[in-house]
C-alpha cells in the first residue's frame, strides 16, 4: 500500500516510476484471493481512520485522498457498528463515536474517566509525525495518567494488536497514531473487501504514467561510494536509479544491499508474528446475538503481548465479523476471523507434512475458540470452508524476517538509510495500518523525491 502511493504521487508530478511487485497481485499482506467463489481478504479485518464524507479536512484520510486526488466516494467505506474489549473482570465498548468509550470508561472504572480525559488531551495535543522524535515508553506515558492497571492494560490491547512491534511496550508517538486511528477516528471496511482499493491504487498510478510490474521482485540493490545506482531484478535485469523506496522492511532491505550499514548485524529483527484463521459459515446461520464487529479478547487481567514460547497462544487475541459493518445490503456470508500471536520458530520448523497436520489440527482449535467467543457450540456443522495463515505464511509472502508483521521494533522514521537515494516507506518507517502505510509513502516521497 505504502508503494503504491509513494508511485502515484511521485507519477503525479511527472517522475518516471517503476513499481517493482514481488508477487503477482499488489497490496502485500493486505491482499485477496477466491476460494469456493468468495473472495477474501488476506491480513484485513478493517481500515482505521474513518472519517465521513465532508469531514475534517486535516484528517489522516482526507489528507490522503487529496495527495492521491481521489475522490472520497470512490473507497465506498462501510463503518462498523461497535467492538469491544474484553478481559476476563470488565469489558469496554467503542465506535466511531468517540462518546461510547467515554460513556463505557466512566460505567466501568468510575474513578479513572477525568485521569483518561486528561490523557486523551494530551494525546490530541501530540505530534505524533515527529520524525526526530526519539523513543519513549506508552506505559510510562499512559501510567502517569491512569492510575488502574487493568484500564491501562486494555487500553494497549487493540492498539498493540493493530500496529505494535514491540514486545510489551509501544513508542508513545505510534501508541498516540494507533490511539488517534482507532478510538478516534475508528474501523471500516471498504464496500466490495481490500480488492476495491487496490485495483483503484494501481489504475490511478497507470493512468498517471507510472509502470507497474508483477512477479518482479528486487534481488540486489547496487551502491557505490554511498549512492544508489541500480535495482536488479529476479530475472536479471538493471533498472539504473538514483532512488529506490522500498516497503519490504529495514533488514529486508538492507539484505539485499551491496554495502550494508556499519551497525548492520546489531539492528533487531521483529519477533511478533500472528495465526489467523478465517471461518466461512452457512449464511443461514444465526448470529443475530452478535452485532459487534470486532472483539479484543484476552483471557486474563494482565495482557501479555509477546511472542508465546509455543507454537501459538490463545490467551489474547482478535476476533473479526466482518459483516458486521454497515453495508448497504447486508452481506449474504457469513464469515469469522480469528487472530491470536504465534511463535514463529515453532513454525519454521516443522517438514511438509507436519506442518500441513499442524495446521489442521490448529484450525479445529480455533474453530472451537470462535464458537466459544460467538456462543455457538455447532460451528463444525455449519462450516463452509476454512483457511489458516500462520508465521510462514507471512514470511513466505511478504519477505518479512521471522513473519514479523509489523517488522523491526527498530522504526527509521524520517525513512532514510545509510545510502544515499534509498528510503523506507510503510512497516519500519513507522505509519502503520493501511491508512497509515500509505501516508508513508506520500510522506517519504514528499520529503526527498519532490523537493
Amino acid at each position: 500500500m505504502s508503494g503504491l502511493a509513494a508511485g502515484i504521487r511521485l507519477a503525479h508530478f511527472g517522475k518516471k516510476v517503476c513499481i517493482a511487485e514481488k508477487h503477482g497481485r499488489g497490496g502485500g499482506l493486505n491482499s485477496y484471493y477466491n476460494r469456493n467463489g468468495i473472495e477474501i481478504d488476506t491480513g484485513l479485518h478493517a481500515m482505521t481512520n474513518f472519517i465521513p464524507r465532508g469531514g475534517a479536512k486535516n484528517s489522516p484520510l482526507m489528507k490522503l485522498l487529496r495527495q492521491l486526488r481521489i475522490p472520497y466516494d470512490e473507497l465506498c467505506l462501510r463503518e462498523q457498528n461497535y467492538s469491544i474489549i474484553q478481559f476476563s473482570s470488565a469489558s469496554l465498548s467503542f465506535s466511531n463515536d468517540f462518546d461510547m468509550l467515554k460513556t463505557s470508561i466512566s460505567d466501568k472504572f468510575p474513578s479513572e474517566i477525568d485521569n483518561f480525559l486528561r490523557l486523551d488531551s494530551h494525546i490530541m495535543s501530540y505530534n505524533e509525525l515527529d520524525v526526530n522524535a526519539p523513543y519513549v515508553s506508552a506505559r510510562k506515558t499512559v501510567s502517569g495518567f491512569i492510575k488502574n492497571e487493568l484500564l491501562v492494560e486494555m487500553l494497549f490491547c487493540p492498539l498493540m494488536y493493530y500496529g505494535s512491534a514491540v514486545e510489551k511496550d509501544m513508542d508513545f508517538a505510534q501508541f498516540a497514531i494507533m490511539y488517534k486511528s482507532i478510538f478516534r477516528e475508528g474501523f471500516c471496511r471498504p464496500e466490495k473487501g481490500i480488492r476495491q482499493l487496490i485495483t483503484l491504487l494501481e489504475d490511478r498510478f497507470k493512468e498517471s504514467g507510472g509502470e507497474l510490474r508483477y512477479n518482479c521482485e528486487i534481488r540486489r540493490i547496487m551502491n557505490s561510494g554511498g549512492k544508489t545506482v541500480a535495482a536488479i531484478t529476479s530475472g536479471g535485469e538493471m533498472l539504473e536509479t538514483s532512488n529506490v523506496l522500498s516497503s519490504a522492511g529495514s533488514l529486508e532491505t538492507m539484505h539485499i544491499c551491496d554495502e550494508k550499514p556499519a551497525n548492520f548485524a546489531e539492528l533487531p529483527e521483529g519477533q511478533l508474528s500472528f495465526i489467523e484463521a478465517i471461518f466461512c459459515i452457512d449464511p443461514g446461520t444465526n448470529l443475530e446475538g452478535i452485532d459487534y464487529s470486532i472483539k479484543f479478547f484476552n483471557e486474563t487481567d494482565n495482557f501479555d503481548y509477546c511472542a508465546p514460547d509455543t507454537a501459538y497462544s490463545l490467551r489474547s487475541g482478535v476476533f473479526c465479523c466482518p459483516f458486521n459493518f454497515r453495508y448497504d445490503e447486508r452481506k449474504n456470508e457469513r464469515m469469522l476471523r480469528l487472530t491470536v500471536l504465534a511463535n514463529h520458530n515453532s513454525w519454521r520448523k516443522y517438514d511438509k507434512k507436519t506442518y500441513r497436520g499442524k495446521k489442521a489440527e490448529l484450525s479445529e482449535i480455533l474453530l472451537k475458540k470462535c464458537g466459544e467467543l460467538c456462543g455457538r457450540t455447532d460451528l463444525r456443522q455449519r462450516l463452509v470452508f476454512s483457511d489458516i495463515f500462520t508465521p510462514e505464511t507471512v514470511r513466505r509472502f511478504t519477505g518479512h524476517i521471522n513473519g514479523a508483521v509489523y517488522g523491526s521494533p527498530l522504526k527509521f522514521k524520517n525513512g532514510r538509510t545509510h545510502t544515499e537515494g534509498l528510503y523506507l516507506c510503510g512497516t519500519d518507517q513507522g505509519f502503520l495500518g493501511i491508512t497509515g502505510a500509505m501516508l508513508s509513502g506520500i510522506s517519504i516521497a514528499n520529503m526527498y523525491l519532490l523537493k
